[in-house]
Order: structure tokens, then sequence, then C-alpha cells
């Protein structure tokens, strides 16, 4: 059977397309893939997750709530924190991470929110 979900014909709408097309290539998307690549990690979207949850957490503590090693958790958050999407602090011996702001937290709970919707509509 064939698919239903592609264009039988081709009809462009040119205003859209004249509109759309210079907003699209001038804007940063290469920039923004790379926070969506760095989320598309599991162990970091755990580790992520985590972090929406507890305002701050040392890396031990985020090491043993993913089941990584302290040295894997440690690169997985520098990789965060290197992308913008993490912040971290040292206080004597123990480094604590956060959260680098509020838009980070809303793109996790979003992302969260529309895979139970996803899911229930299965």
């Amino acid at each position: 059977m064939k698919d239903r979900d592609i264009c039988e014909v081709t009809c462009v709408d040119d205003h859209k397309t004249t509109r759309l097309q210079p907003l699209v290539e001038k804007s940063n998307i290469s920039e923004v893939t790379k926070i969506f690549k760095a989320l598309s990690d599991e162990t970091r979207m755990k580790i992520a997750y985590a972090l929406t949850l507890e305002d701050e957490l040392c890396v031990c503590d985020v090491a043993t709530i993913v089941g990584a090693t302290t040295a894997t958790a440690s690169h997985h958050l520098r990789h965060l924190k290197s992308m913008g999407l993490a912040k971290y602090r040292k206080e004597g011996k123990l480094v604590y991470y956060s959260l680098d702001d509020d838009h980070v937290k809303q793109l996790i709970h979003i992302a969260f929110e529309h895979q139970q919707e996803v899911a229930g509509r299965e």
C-alpha cells in the first residue's frame, strides 16, 4: 500500500517559501542543533533530568544516580557545561553542578511532557 504522508503533486507556496527561507538560513540552526545533540545522549539526558529535580548535585551523586563512574559522570557534565546547558561551583574538594538557567529546565520538562503525550496516543 502506498504511503499517504507525502504530497502526490508538487505545489509550492511562493509567498511562504520566499518569506521563510531567508529566516531559516540566517537563524543559528547549527548552534541549536548542538544543544539537542548534547541532550540526545541517554546518560546526559538522565543527568539533565536529575538536575531538573534537584537544584544542584555533586559529581559523585550524579554518578550514583545515573549508574556511571565518577569519571564518566564528570565527562558528561563537562560536555553539558561546554554546551551552555550546565554550570558548576567548587566547594572545597567537591564540585556541584546545576542547570545553566531556567530555559534548560523548560526544554527538558517540555521534552518529557511531549514524550508522555505521544505515548498516550499509542
